[in-house]
């Protein structure tokens, strides 16, 4: 993955975020991008790296470990295929 500057737009931020969805072939999923003043990352304690998955309903259907340390892989795997009903 390149280096990118950090946005000073949120039209450069949103621009980073679907280089990203791209390159990591995540186009099927739903992103969203937080606002220059970071309130989600702030409201969701993204620091260290959080996995989250948010359901249909906007409320939180699952909440990982700090990462990356206390990141389950199949947990979270397993929290999408759910809220997606796949299971």
């Amino acid at each position: 993955m390149p280096l990118v500057e950090d946005p000073v737009t949120q039209e450069e931020r949103d621009e980073v975020a679907k280089v990203c969805m791209t390159k990591l072939a995540l186009e099927p999923m739903p992103a969203l991008v937080d606002g220059l003043d970071d309130t989600v990352n702030g409201d969701y304690a993204a620091w260290p790296e959080r996995l989250y998955v948010i359901g249909r309903d906007g409320k939180l259907a699952y909440v990982g470990g700090p990462g990356p340390f206390e990141f389950d892989p199949d947990e979270f795997e397993a929290a999408i295929r759910a809220e997606l009903g796949l299971d």
